[in-house]
């Protein structure tokens, strides 16, 4: 049968500590957020839902700041579920400076127990549950005020349906004893989510042609990209509005001199040019000038031989890893992970074996592969 939440709308802090004191004593709380980040790099929050039992309290943050009482209950207290929760740490991280404790993303839990890594929350719902929940609202304008009856009624459901699939996901959990599983999972999300600059001078990583790259052309786009990330954080700007990846890319290959070099750049615009030139120059000059000991190994080639074995090989490990657990092989090891282990590995250094539980069940079978590749060759 659907469930059919009283709805209880908060836009004073007397009405937001109210409620927290209404739910404190519960054992869980679901929690879900509405926000626009079409135009800038930090998410605008919209709403904040919120539900432990048969209310769901819908908070208004365009006119109210956290109080004290709420941010206690975010960061301590009863267990806080959230579905696919990235993106939502980040509406509590930025509204009311928090990082919520204790955590579970009911989408990772989803994924230790079931071949779908990403399960939406419609289907997440229709799976434990068996109801149907709208769609209509999806791409709502969650800014405008008032709501209507059909959007607090959607944006309540996205939180009423959590504790539910909680109950059913916890069992199925401690049934297959990966709880542990999930909490080592849930805590790197939190961790994740209060990272900023540390993550900066990660960045660089994600770009999948980087091993097109020479040393000194790969600093230079390291160098770009931590200079983006500052920039887009302090001008709070989408990235792709100052200076998109794969603009950075063709830069950095270019390696230009001048302004007329860097104009020739294919993306490059003249306003840019004139905003931006000095400084995007300046970064290039840098890695130019930098002392060869200091600059970045280039990953090996995806395209060579001796690495496309050994990421077969380390392929078929997690596999078959992952067909006896039942899950997604991406769930064990990412791909950018499984290329820095070949990585490491063609060059003689330390390999980045998994840790946690992940490295309990894969890592002396990943390095074994490796060291019979070796030998073998």
């Amino acid at each position: 049968m659907p469930l059919t939440p009283d709805i209880r709308w908060i836009d004073t802090p007397e009405a937001l500590d109210a409620a927290c004191a209404e739910v404190a004593e519960a054992d869980v709380i679901a929690l879900d957020t509405e926000f626009f980040r079409e135009r800038t790099f930090y998410p605008v929050p919209a709403l904040i839902q919120f539900c432990a039992g048969d209310t769901a309290y819908l908070v208004d943050p365009t006119v109210l700041a956290c109080t004290e009482t709420f941010r206690r209950l975010l960061g301590e207290g009863p267990l806080k579920l959230l579905h696919a929760s990235s993106e939502d740490l980040e509406v509590f991280s930025q509204w009311a400076d928090v990082t919520l404790a204790p955590l579970v993303d009911t989408q990772v839990a989803q994924a230790l127990i079931g071949e779908v890594p990403s399960m939406g929350y419609q289907k997440l719902v229709a799976f434990w549950t068996g109801e149907t929940l709208p769609k209509d609202e999806t791409r709502s304008n969650w800014l405008e005020r008032p709501l209507s009856e059909t959007q607090k009624t959607y944006a309540a459901l996205d939180v009423t349906y959590l504790v539910e699939v909680w109950r059913a996901q916890r069992e199925s959990l401690l049934r297959h004893g990966r709880m542990a599983w999930l909490q080592e999972e849930c805590d790197q999300l939190a961790d994740l989510a209060s990272r900023t600059l540390d993550s900066d001078g990660q960045w660089y990583l994600r770009q999948r042609q980087l091993w097109r790259l020479s040393p000194r052309q790969v600093e230079a786009y390291r160098r770009l990209t931590i200079w983006r990330e500052g920039e887009v954080r302090r001008r709070d700007l989408p990235r792709g509005w100052l200076a998109s990846d794969k603009l950075l890319y063709a830069i950095a290959e270019r390696m230009p001199e001048n302004r007329h070099e860097l104009a020739e750049v294919e993306g490059v615009k003249p306003p840019m040019v004139k905003r931006l030139g000095d400084s995007l120059l300046s970064l290039v000059r840098e890695a130019k000038h930098l002392d060869e000991a200091e600059l970045p190994t280039p990953p090996w080639s995806p395209m060579d031989a001796a690495f496309k074995k050994r990421h077969k090989a380390l392929k078929k490990v997690v596999t078959t890893e992952a067909e006896s657990l039942g899950v997604a092989p991406e769930l064990l090891l990412r791909r950018r992970d499984m290329e820095a282990l070949v990585d490491a590995s063609l060059r003689g250094e330390r390999l980045p074996l998994p840790a946690g539980w992940r490295g309990e069940r894969l890592a002396e079978r990943l390095e074994k592969a490796l060291d019979e590749i070796a030998v073998s060759s």
